[in-house]
């Protein structure tokens, strides 16, 4: 199962870089292929009874890791395609449920999103297609080659028509985003519909044992609910985190320097902190900034720091003490506005930024809690 997301915390065993893209595995991998194995073993006898128990083991080990590359394999296909485009991607991981490619930007068209997307289920699809050359014109004599290649297509052919259906966080969910977005010209409105298509998918999951029951005039067996429900719970988590995302990007127009900026007041690294507090209420200042003696912005006073200096210590502080560095990162244009200021943001973070004119000239300083609170609520 593929999906493109956000950037995200994970440790996991690092297995390579091919095409300078960073490879993990997830602990949970093992557990996975602990059940393939456990799952295809009788099935390897049963097809290959001349196997000892040991040996149909071990080829249904060399399944779930000849699956797994091919997971890999799906995944890279959306990673490269995605780095010809100019887009950024941290890292692909395999994990419990197949493979997740890391891809840091949102493709800038339609087009783009839904090539990017296309690019895994085409793949498996490929590969199925190869693999069922191969089993029916190429191996006719049985044994091992022949029941790993047909499990291996039949399972790209599974893995490439179940991530073709319409509903984010799936491939297809991704593909009708980019349908939608080309004909509302509104990403978010993509974003939605795909999303709440990933939910009525999630239930159909669920619903379709009971209607398979139903229609065969038999009791629902409990354990064929096993993994419907945790595909359902994975589709339908993806899709509501997908709905939360639209809901913070259609507010991200919102950010803008200047509106959100505060006034600030120069002082030097000498002044007392009481002394440049008392100046910057006089002022209707919300920030404090450090210059030379020339008045050259040097470094921002941190206003964590300020609170966290109790009022009786306040005249024996210097402002410079508290205060850090203006490295060129922590320099803004004060007319940014939207992604390329929540950008620039991320690529520095920090708590405060010293905004300029396109003159040099001091604006203000954003703050990044003013910048959080735009999106607090969503």
């Amino acid at each position: 199962m593929s999906e493109q997301s956000p950037r995200q915390e994970f440790s996991g065993i690092r297995m390579g870089s091919p095409f300078g893209i960073p490879v993990y595995v997830s602990w949970t991998w093992f557990i996975v292929a602990a059940f393939i194995t456990w799952l295809f073993g009788d099935t390897v006898r049963a097809m290959l009874p001349e196997l000892s128990s040991a040996a149909a083991y071990a080829v249904a080990f060399a399944f779930a890791v000849l699956l797994y590359l091919s997971v890999l394999l799906h995944e890279l296909a959306h990673s490269v395609l995605a780095k010809a485009y100019g887009l950024p991607v941290r890292r692909i991981t395999l994990y419990l449920l197949g493979g997740v490619s890391e891809i840091e930007k949102e493709p800038p068209t339609p087009a783009k999103e839904f090539l990017v997307a296309a690019a895994g289920p085409l793949l498996s699809l490929g590969l199925a297609g190869v693999g069922w050359l191969a089993d029916v014109f190429l191996i006719n004599g049985g044994g091992i080659p022949e029941v790993l290649i047909w499990q291996l297509w039949v399972a790209n052919l599974i893995v490439g028509v179940f991530n073709l259906l319409p509903g984010l966080p799936l491939d297809g969910g991704r593909m009708l985003r980019a349908g939608v977005w080309k004909l509302t010209s509104n990403p978010g409105t993509g974003t939605v519909a795909a999303a709440w298509g990933g939910r009525v998918l999630a239930v159909l999951l669920i619903a379709a044992p009971f209607a398979m029951a139903l229609s065969a005039g038999r009791e629902v067996d409990y354990r064929d609910l096993i993994w419907p429900l945790v595909l359902a719970s994975f589709i339908w988590m993806g899709a509501t985190q997908s709905l939360r995302v639209a809901r913070v990007r259609a507010r991200i127009p919102q950010v803008n320097a200047r509106n959100l900026a505060r006034r600030a007041i120069p002082v030097t690294a000498e002044t007392p902190l009481a002394e440049a507090l008392r100046q910057a209420a006089e002022s209707g200042a919300g920030a404090l900034v450090v210059v030379d003696h020339d008045g050259r912005p040097l470094a921002i006073v941190n206003e964590s720091a300020v609170q966290a200096t109790p009022e009786h210590r306040r005249p024996w502080v210097n402002v410079g003490s508290m205060a850090k560095s203006l490295e060129p990162s922590l320099v803004l244009a004060a007319d940014l506005v939207g992604e390329p200021l929540i950008d620039a943001m991320r690529e520095a973070p920090a708590g405060e930024y010293l905004l300029v004119e396109r003159g040099g000239e001091i604006y203000g300083v954003l703050a990044t809690a003013d910048v959080n609170r735009v999106f607090t609520g969503v």
